[in-house]
């Protein structure tokens, strides 16, 4: 017993002090898109935040764009499991289990989850030359032209995809809308604005600016409760309001580590995470780019994987229905 005893002691020690030692060198965080973009920001943001509660340690981001942020997650999960490699991802993390045959990981069984970081509710969005002001009036006109409308989104695995191929499995459509996919949201944005295309749903970071100068028309949000803490998207109804039931999509973000790094090292990360998530000016920014800094059950390992588990059933059966799929 009294070896048993002095076995667990040294262990437990071992333990710290690997917590302890961690980082030993700079920290790096992949973001599996181009520089600029909301999941981009989201890292940046939070890296600052993490930073003194990592001892200070560098945290560098850096971009690995390509194939709706598939190869930037691969490089993670191949990486060496030792903390010091770690990726931010969106509903991606969730949706590519189902729109690509082939991944270069799996999901649930590569990686190490440390914890969800936000939510940023969805816009539903329409060219401004649109016969509709309310959402009623612009679910009619969807219905009554559904085969001769078409459906922008930034690029297979975005989440206007994403947004895209949920509203429409909701609506039942008997006529899907044509989607037409674009190089990212900047170009599908331009083309709703002018009228080359007549429908998309994209993030409030993206739409809220664009909404509010007029440039295109808003008919509802896709959270389960108005944005009624928000300036100008307080106003818009919910898809469940109008009758979507059980409606509820966000594009949340979360932090992730390569299986196998040691658990000392994923319990210290995971509570610098979360320091971060309680951190006024880390929120002031969220606040700002239109996103909920997450509080609940999800910012623990346990629950981000519980919650991205099941979003995978839940996308799988919508990106199935829709029979679109990468490769």
């Amino acid at each position: 017993m009294k070896k048993l005893l002095t076995f667990a002691l040294a262990a437990t020690t071992m333990v710290g002090a690997l917590a302890q030692d961690f980082p030993s060198r700079p920290i790096t965080i992949v973001v599996p898109f181009a520089a600029g973009g909301p999941t981009d920001t989201v890292a940046r943001q939070l890296a600052e935040a993490m930073r003194p509660h990592l001892g200070n340690a560098s945290i560098v981001v850096e971009n690995a764009a390509g194939a709706g942020g598939t190869i930037g997650a691969g490089r993670v999960a191949r990486a060496a499991p030792d903390g010091h490699t770690l990726l931010v991802w969106h509903i991606g993390m969730a949706s590519t289990a189902s729109l690509y045959r082939r991944l270069p990981f799996n999901a649930l069984q590569d990686f190490e989850y440390l914890g969800i970081i936000n939510d940023v509710p969805m816009t539903l969005v329409g060219k401004p030359q649109l016969p509709a002001n309310t959402y009623r009036d612009f679910e009619n006109h969807i219905r009554a032209n559904a085969g001769r409308l078409n459906l922008a989104h930034a690029g297979l695995g975005s989440a206007s995809h994403i947004c895209g191929l949920m509203w429409q499995h909701a609506m039942g459509l008997q006529q899907a809308m044509t989607t037409i996919p674009f190089g990212g949201t900047a170009p599908a944005m331009t083309a709703l604005m002018g009228g080359q295309v007549d429908v998309m749903c994209d993030q409030t970071t993206n739409t809220t600016s664009q909404i509010e100068a007029g440039r295109i028309k808003a008919f509802a949000v896709t959270t389960a409760q108005r944005l009624n803490n928000h300036p100008s998207l307080r106003y818009y109804p919910t898809l469940q309001e109008m009758g979507l039931r059980n409606f509820n999509l966000t594009i949340w973000h979360g932090l992730y580590a390569p299986r196998g790094t040691p658990p000392a090292v994923a319990q210290r990360l995971n509570a610098a995470m979360r320091a971060a998530l309680r951190d006024p000016t880390f929120i002031q920014r969220q606040n700002a780019l239109g996103a909920l800094v997450a509080t609940d059950n999800r910012i623990t390992p346990e629950g981000h994987r519980a919650f991205v588990t099941g979003q995978i059933n839940q996308l799988r059966t919508v990106i199935e229905a829709a029979g679109q799929f990468a490769d």
